[in-house]
């Protein structure tokens, strides 16, 4: 088995796919790449990547780690305010929600504020358990869109 270790991929024309076998499995242009996936659907890697996610403390202000996030606001028990670094194109980005619950309790949830306006770089967050705010022990969010 041979191993192929490089930094940029040239076409030796103007060709911007790569074949492996006789299977186009990559096509690109100027800031954007395409991959090949079942059959003959086409996913754009830019469009399926995450532009910013975050995972917190659900009580206070902690962020473990993030990327494209510049901070969180804890605006009261179980409810968040996030801040993108990152900007999107518009406000109808998408926002998936994670928890680790807080004890043995198996009903929370995870919801978009309707209190905070979304913007291109703030929503709002809230946890709940039993239908009352709470914080959990930990909260993940992921935002996919378009950037500006």
């Amino acid at each position: 088995m041979s191993t192929v270790i490089l930094d940029t991929i040239t076409g030796k024309s103007t060709a911007t796919t790569i074949t492996i076998g006789s299977t186009p499995v990559v096509s690109a242009s100027a800031n954007s790449m395409t991959i090949r996936g079942e059959g003959t659907a086409q996913t754009s890697i830019q469009q399926g990547l995450a532009k910013a996610w975050i995972n917190f403390a659900g009580a206070g202000t902690s962020i473990n780690d993030s990327l494209g996030m510049s901070s969180l606001g804890d605006n009261a028990t179980g409810k968040y305010t996030i801040t993108m670094s990152s900007v999107m194109g518009n406000t109808n980005y998408s926002v998936s929600f994670g928890i680790q619950e807080l004890g043995a309790q198996n009903n929370h949830a995870t919801v978009l504020r309707s209190d905070v306006t979304i913007t291109t770089t703030v929503f709002g967050v809230a946890t709940y358990s039993s239908g009352t705010y709470q914080d959990v022990t930990l909260v993940y969010e992921k935002v996919h869109g378009d950037l500006a």
